[in-house]
């Protein structure tokens, strides 16, 4: 089953709705998804709602992992649960971080890890106890992914291709394919947490590269008005 595990909403500094996240994840054949939007579950928590409202949708093969991307101190971090752990107050810190995750049925991913550009932890990816690496970001430079990839290999741990979408069009572009036993959250984990998981990698064509880099610009352009 095909899997996007970063992507982002309006609730962080996506341009898409948890709701056309999620209608373009199924337009493309993704079956696992996850909304990380920043330092919030804000996102995952509308899809949740979306999804319980919607028989088509809870009818789809398609399971929904609640999601964050926290800015730690060292740089951005996925965390991926099981369930929603109740709260946005999330460690800041990596040893805390991992602490926190495990005490609350989540695991964590560094996210971009080598891509200085966006806050990449670098080898600090090396220094501690990972779940998995993101070894492909579909807007990460081929040279950072390369990096990290060759680091996950290294350190023999799962690796993920995420679309890290901010454009609703862009869901889905880069996927992960996890070899589950059964349609639930649980043998997501399993799959996840016993590398039997095989990361596809493919770039936007210009089209969707043009649509990033337009929301990228308006969404500065907006923060630059809002100091005026």
């Amino acid at each position: 089953m095909r899997a996007d595990l970063h992507t982002h909403t309006i609730y962080s500094d996506g341009k898409g709705t948890p709701e056309e996240v999620i209608i373009n994840a199924l337009n493309k054949g993704i079956g696992i998804l996850s909304i990380t939007d920043h330092d919030t579950f804000k996102g995952s928590l509308k899809a949740l709602d979306f999804i319980k409202s919607n028989d088509p949708f809870r009818k789809n093969d398609f399971i929904f992992i609640i999601g964050n991307e926290v800015r730690t101190i060292d740089g951005d971090v996925l965390v991926l649960c099981r369930e929603y752990p109740g709260t946005d107050s999330v460690p800041k810190s990596i040893p805390e971080l991992l602490d926190w995750a495990s005490m609350n049925n989540c695991v964590a991913v560094p996210a971009h890890p080598y891509d200085m550009l966006r806050h990449g932890i670098g080898d600090k990816v090396r220094r501690y106890k990972w779940h998995a690496v993101e070894v492909f970001n579909a807007g990460a430079l081929p040279i950072f992914n390369w990096m990290a990839a060759k680091t996950a290999r290294e350190l023999g741990l799962p690796g993920l291709a995420n679309s890290d979408a901010h454009v609703p069009d862009l869901v889905g572009i880069t996927y992960t394919v996890f070899e589950i036993d059964d349609l639930t959250m649980e043998s997501v984990f399993k799959a996840l947490l016993n590398n039997r998981v095989n990361a596809i990698t493919h770039y936007p064509g210009p089209e969707l590269i043009i649509k990033r880099l337009s929301w990228s610009v308006k969404r500065r352009l907006r923060g630059i008005n809002s100091l005026i």
